[in-house]
């Protein structure tokens, strides 16, 4: 593998994960009073209540007084987990890559891995942005780089599984970085024009697409 690509290979799709202190559980995103909180919870169900936000369209509303009002706190009270509303547009990004990420190693699993799993994950990037476009485009626009301190990375199991597909279904190549990076602008370009409306979402036809660079077409 050579290091000088995978750096910029990774600089969005590999190089978000926040600190461990920021997994989210989804289902703490009722409104609950500023002291029912636990540690952590707060901050898990702000952002919860930010991707319903997207999800559904408003995203003009995804100030931190908006989100505070969803969950039932004072504006204050989220200052400790975001001190502004860039580092909350952060943390809604970082999580729609762990979301990515995650129906990626979905559909891998459900397709039994390999050939047909690597052309499942490619599938899966381009349903995931044309289901979900708002969360798509907030995850791969935010420049999270300069702002993060330290951590993981929420998109590291989507791009595990690029690695891994590309090891698999493409042994005899010198350079699986360049493979990976081509198969991951292959859906992403395809992503963008489905969400720009280039082209008609139909999953059939873009499966045929998708397997003409990830291997699941002859």
């Amino acid at each position: 593998m050579q290091r000088g690509l995978a750096r910029p290979t990774r600089n969005v799709y590999g190089d978000n994960m926040s600190e461990e202190d920021n997994s989210v559980n989804m289902e703490n995103g009722g409104g609950k009073s500023a002291g029912s909180y636990h540690h952590g919870d707060l901050r898990a169900a702000v952002i919860a209540a930010g991707l319903k936000r997207l999800e559904s369209g408003d995203s003009a509303e995804l100030g931190l007084r908006a989100l505070a009002r969803d969950v039932g706190v004072s504006a204050t009270a989220l200052y400790r987990h975001f001190p502004d509303k860039e580092a909350l547009l952060d943390a809604l990004a970082d999580e729609g890559l762990r979301r990515l990420g995650a129906l990626q190693a979905q559909a891998w699993l459900k397709a039994g891995g390999g050939r047909t799993g690597f052309l499942a994950t490619g599938v899966a990037y381009v349903r995931f942005a044309h289901e979900e476009p708002a969360v798509f485009r907030l995850s791969f626009t935010r420049q999270m780089l300069e702002r993060k301190q330290g951590g993981g990375d929420g998109g590291e199991v989507a791009y595990s599984l690029l690695r891994a597909g590309v090891a698999q279904t493409m042994a005899h190549l010198d350079d699986p970085e360049v493979a990976a990076l081509h198969a991951w602008s292959l859906v992403h370009g395809l992503a963008m024009l489905v969400l720009d409306r280039r082209i008609d979402w139909d999953e059939a036809r873009i499966e045929q697409i998708v397997g003409m660079t990830f291997g699941g077409v002859d």
